[in-house]
């Protein structure tokens, strides 16, 4: 389906919501279609294919509340789902929150981001490129005695939102991604890891080969893993975890769980929650950017803006729910945040091993030990350690614990070494001190 026609699917359905006495609503229409394919040993192990289409809409009858959703795009579909979400907001009780958000913070500018680059993949050739993958990564080292598996993944689609402010945009957009785990085996000892590549344009993916290498190099790595002592130690979080620190700030500083009070951070605006060393920003418009848009869900403008600046938080994640619940203004992220870019202190990956001396690197992550209320942060661990700035083994069956905002404020060095993999684009992160608890 073209986007023009999603558009006037969603003004279609604001106009039944109008007709069926709805005082507001905001519809939203999608469609899109993907391929995944992987190998196994060198055999065919899945082809899948998807296409899928749906709309959502949301009516207010003042400040009572309805949604229903269908994957059905006909005529009377559509109708049928408006008259169900008036009939479940008759039942609802009201809400002085709830309603579209502001009319005068529409988007009214659309630049083009370049956000959809539909990659002319045929199975056999993505099986092709599923296989070198695979292969490169078996060849990385004898020890590497099985696979499972490599995948060549594509996705392209477009969606349009409307509400009864007059709002109507979307756009088309594309996501791509090449991946693979394999397993290395070495004196009754087996480990496992993997690597990947994900953009919007298939030309900025890694080579299969890359892939490969990488995920298997990373696997031969961690074989012959040994215990260390139960401390107190630097630790270093590689780049793809790194994201997922910085993640857990952003999940602090969201408006859901700022009004609901199950945030480590609240009252926090304008006061120091991290090392002065730690500075956010948000841009939504970055070309090809993972978290790219000109509007966030509600349709409300997407903004440029600092978030942390030398440890200091400068701004919540709103949307207009959240935002009235805490008597301030959305901030263009229902929905969430969009582009997030940690600024470097500098330092190579390798010059972040000779600042962290003796302690940690930490490659995987097991479990979800994080408590968003109190901060406390406790998860299983994996990864290597290090010894006057040099790897000297890998380790795993580990704890490491602390305090999310003790962790923040202990934040010495942040790495250049970003992989353009995701929406929060940080280098790795190095924590002046967290417990290591060994399982020996």
């Amino acid at each position: 389906m073209q986007l023009e026609q999603l558009k006037q699917i969603s003004q279609d359905i604001i106009q039944l919501a109008r007709l069926s006495g709805a005082s507001s609503a905001e519809a939203e229409v999608s469609f899109g279609t993907g391929q995944n394919v992987s190998v196994r040993q060198g055999e065919t192990e899945n082809i899948e294919y998807n296409r899928d289409k749906g709309c959502s809409v949301t009516v207010y009858f003042g400040q009572r509340k309805g949604y229903a959703s269908t994957s059905d795009l006909s005529a009377q579909a559509l109708k049928d789902t408006v008259e169900a979400a008036c009939n479940i907001a008759k039942y609802t009780a009201e809400d002085p929150f709830c309603g579209l958000a502001d009319a005068e913070r529409m988007a009214t500018e659309f630049p083009d981001l370049s956000l959809h680059h539909p990659w002319s993949i045929d199975v056999e050739q993505a099986l092709a490129l599923a296989s070198r993958c695979e292969a490169a990564a078996l060849a990385v080292d004898p020890r590497i005695s099985n696979s499972e598996g490599a995948s060549i993944y594509s996705q392209s689609g477009a969606f349009a939102y409307a509400n009864s402010h007059g709002f109507v945009g979307g756009y088309p957009s594309s996501r791509h991604s090449i991946s693979c785990s394999v397993i290395a085996e070495s004196n009754n000892q087996m480990q496992r890891d993997y690597w990947y590549s994900s953009a919007r344009d298939a030309h900025d993916l890694e080579s299969p080969e890359q892939v490969g290498q990488v995920a298997g190099s990373r696997t031969v790595k961690r074989l012959d893993a040994r215990a260390i002592k139960t401390g107190q130690y630097p630790v270093l979080f590689e780049a793809p975890l790194a994201g997922g620190l910085i993640g857990t700030l952003l999940s602090a500083i969201s408006g859901g769980n700022l009004y609901r009070k199950s945030s480590f951070l609240l009252d926090s605006l304008g006061q120091t929650i991290a090392s002065p060393l730690l500075h956010i920003t948000e841009d939504p418009f970055i070309r090809k950017g993972a978290g790219s848009s000109p509007f966030d869900n509600e349709g409300v403008a997407c903004q440029q803006r600092t978030l942390v600046e030398n440890g200091v938080l400068q701004g919540y994640l709103l949307g207009s729910y959240s935002a009235r619940k805490l008597g301030m203004q959305s901030t263009g992220n229902a929905g969430g945040a969009h582009n997030i870019l940690v600024r470097s202190t500098g330092q190579s990956l390798q010059q972040l091993l000779q600042t962290l001396d003796t302690g940690l690197l930490v490659t995987e992550l097991l479990g979800h030990g994080m408590n968003m209320i109190t901060g406390d942060y406790s998860r299983g661990a994996a990864g290597y350690w290090v010894e006057k700035g040099v790897i000297v083994h890998p380790v795993e069956e580990i704890t490491i614990a602390s305090n999310m905002q003790e962790m923040l404020k202990g934040i010495i060095a942040i790495g250049n070494d970003i992989i353009p993999n995701s929406s929060k684009s940080t280098g790795s992160i190095l924590i002046e001190r967290m417990t290591i608890a060994s399982a020996e």
